[in-house]
């Protein structure tokens, strides 16, 4: 089943309305956001999608069965993009650190690197949506995909990424002219009729990039769950839409959550296991409930976990961890160092 076309207009035009308010009246030009400004913004995200799961709960299905399992799937799928968007985060650190970009204008380019992840993965859903209904058997590929991204994550955790030969910046400077300082919050500028970049311009392209690879994990993930596209859409919209105030909120504190980035390479794995076990079985492997309850308590021990190894460490040792990860498109130090 799926949601009727109304709803899918009502729910895009809902969430239009929640982006204009969160740019246009909500969020000033030129001003960095407050953590406890961003923390009431991301409570007031995760509120609306705790409200619309209990409305799946409620209304979503012809039998109280079959909402309770909507339910469950929705709930299920959103803590997955949830999580896998926190990853985001260390990644967006690490760019806005390595670019040194002023807090006041970073909100600016989350913006619309939100806004590009949303129309990405609204495009990858109805792909991913039509594949399976065509080929059953792509969930095959989805799923080894998965288990070797989580792998890969995993062996990309204590890696420091080498930004300044990032494939494709290269290729940017290559083509195109650049200024050498910010020009306030804009992405290009012109200067004697010539069409300039700005240093924004490249950090937008590397977040825009960033979203980009995310969404090519985070879209089968779900579909291991559920190939309800509405489910997976709006799980993966509400799940977006609080990134930009989460960041903020987090942006200071992210090195102790460190052993996240574990917690989530695990899920990836096991999120593939299932859905080649799903495959073999023909249906449901992995009851969703038990999915929901594994992928809850490898979240929620990575988080405890984090924040009681990273309280023993020194602030300058913990910090240092945040700078590191998986950039797409760049190679680590180590592996430029043995390459030269």
């Amino acid at each position: 089943m799926s949601a009727p076309w109304w709803f899918w207009v009502a729910f895009n035009a809902a969430i239009v309305l929640l982006l204009v308010l969160d740019l246009g009246l909500l969020t000033k030009r030129d001003r960095a956001i407050p953590v406890k400004e961003a923390l009431l913004r991301s409570g007031f995200f995760f509120l609306l999608a705790m409200l619309f799961c209990a409305g799946v709960f409620a209304f979503y299905g012809d039998t109280p069965e079959i909402r309770t399992q909507k339910g469950f799937e929705f709930l299920t799928g959103y803590l997955i993009e949830w999580s896998l968007s926190v990853d985001n985060i260390f990644v967006f650190v690490l760019i806005f650190s390595h670019f040194q970009v002023p807090a006041q204008y970073q909100h600016r380019v989350l913006f619309w690197g939100i806004l590009g992840a949303l129309a990405m993965r609204g495009s990858l859903i109805l792909v991913g949506t039509a594949l399976i209904q065509q080929f059953q058997w792509i969930m095959i590929g989805f799923g080894l995909f998965l288990i070797w991204s989580g792998w890969k994550m995993l062996r990309a955790v204590d890696e420091e990424p080498d930004l300044e030969t990032n494939r494709v910046l290269t290729w940017v400077k290559a083509r195109y002219r650049v200024t050498e300082t910010y020009e306030g919050d804009q992405f290009y500028v012109r200067r004697d009729g010539r069409l300039f970049l700005t240093p924004l311009a490249l950090v937008l392209v590397l977040i825009e990039l960033t979203d980009l690879v995310f969404a090519l994990d985070s879209i089968p993930a779900i579909f291991a769950i559920t190939t309800d596209p509405f489910i997976v859409y709006t799980a993966n919209v509400f799940a977006i839409l609080g990134l930009r105030a989460m960041y903020f909120a987090l942006a200071g504190i992210i090195h102790r959550f460190h052993y996240l980035k574990y917690g989530l390479s695990i899920v990836l794995m096991i999120v593939g296991a299932k859905m080649l076990a799903n495959y073999v079985a023909g249906g449901k492997a992995v009851p969703v409930e038990y999915a929901l309850m594994v992928t809850a308590g490898i979240i929620g021990g990575s988080i405890v976990l984090s924040l009681i190894k990273t309280a023993e460490r020194r602030p300058a040792e913990a910090l240092a961890t945040a700078w590191r990860g998986w950039v797409p498109f760049s190679r680590s130090r180590r592996a430029r160092g043995q390459g030269e």
